[in-house]
């Protein structure tokens, strides 16, 4: 029982870790939880299904198109719903703008796709039991998103500038760096984040709309637990989350599992409101 506990929980982690880093990229560039996070990760899903089980592409062929796809959705969740709120006076409507906009693409999936589960390809014929794919495909893709942005904001010019505008954007944009043009670039990046998230976690978590929701509430308790804007803390958050989730599962099952996340959640927001590796931001003046 430990081992399928263990199992599931880091796959289902490393998921959960994935749209923390999805909400944390969008967050950066313009300091606006975006609530399509979860959608992305449930479009990985859809997307992936579609092209490789449906349609029948080669593996990588499908993969890049839902990449594709999900970044395509990440412009969009910049141009419709963040940059008309960052105009106006009222920014802390971002929580309806990029709500409404999560729920026309859930209601636009359920419409076009199902509302059933739909069954996720098999990438890799390797793995069996505790060693399956569904288990440690998530784990792998969580290890190199990781290194790959950790590549990108520490060895590029690009990922140079992406931090510059995450540190202060105001001054970013005072030393010349297009602030609108890197934005948007970042809510694409998120939307490749989460769609590797929904395509390494297709056969866990099947094609399923409903996970946009799910997602999106499991991938916001590691923002909470590890601090806003902290990548590494998410990544520790979601692992967390995920095992103690499993555990919960099989030790009391049904709704008092999801009441343990939340009696969790809360105690940890209680103990460490800033997150428990956050800090108060200090400026200097």
């Amino acid at each position: 029982m430990f081992g399928s506990i263990l199992a599931s929980g880091l796959a289902v982690g490393a998921i959960y870790a994935l749209i923390g880093v999805t909400y944390n990229t969008m967050f950066s560039a313009s300091r606006v939880m975006s609530f399509t996070a979860g959608q992305l990760g449930m479009l990985g899903g859809v997307f992936g299904s579609l092209f490789v089980l449906r349609l029948g592409l080669p593996l990588i062929v499908g993969l890049l198109l839902t990449l594709a796809m999900c970044a395509l959705v990440g412009l969009i969740t910049e141009l419709v719903a963040v940059r008309p709120v960052l105009k106006s006076l009222e920014q802390h409507l971002y929580v309806l703008s990029t709500l409404a906009l999560a729920l026309m693409i859930q209601t636009s999936t359920a419409i076009l796709w199902s509302t059933e589960p739909q069954p996720f390809p098999r990438l890799f014929a390797a793995g069996t039991s505790l060693w399956d794919e569904k288990f440690w495909l998530p784990l792998l893709a969580c290890g190199a998103t990781i290194v790959g942005l950790e590549l990108l904001y520490r060895h590029t010019l690009v990922g140079h500038a992406f931090l510059a505008i995450a540190e202060d954007n105001f001054v970013a944009r005072s030393l010349g760096l297009p602030e609108r043009n890197l934005r948007l670039a970042s809510y694409a990046l998120a939307g490749v984040i989460g769609g590797v998230a929904g395509f390494a976690g297709g056969a866990l978590l099947l094609a399923f709309v409903a996970n946009g929701h799910l997602l999106n509430f499991y991938g916001f308790i590691p923002v909470a637990l590890g601090g806003l804007g902290n990548n590494r803390g998410s990544i520790v958050g979601g692992f967390v989350l995920g095992i103690f989730q499993q555990a919960a599962t099989f030790l009391v099952g049904g709704i008092f599992a999801s009441v343990a996340v939340f009696a969790l959640f809360i105690v940890a927001l209680l103990a460490a409101p800033q997150g428990l590796f956050g800090a108060p931001v200090s400026r200097r003046v």
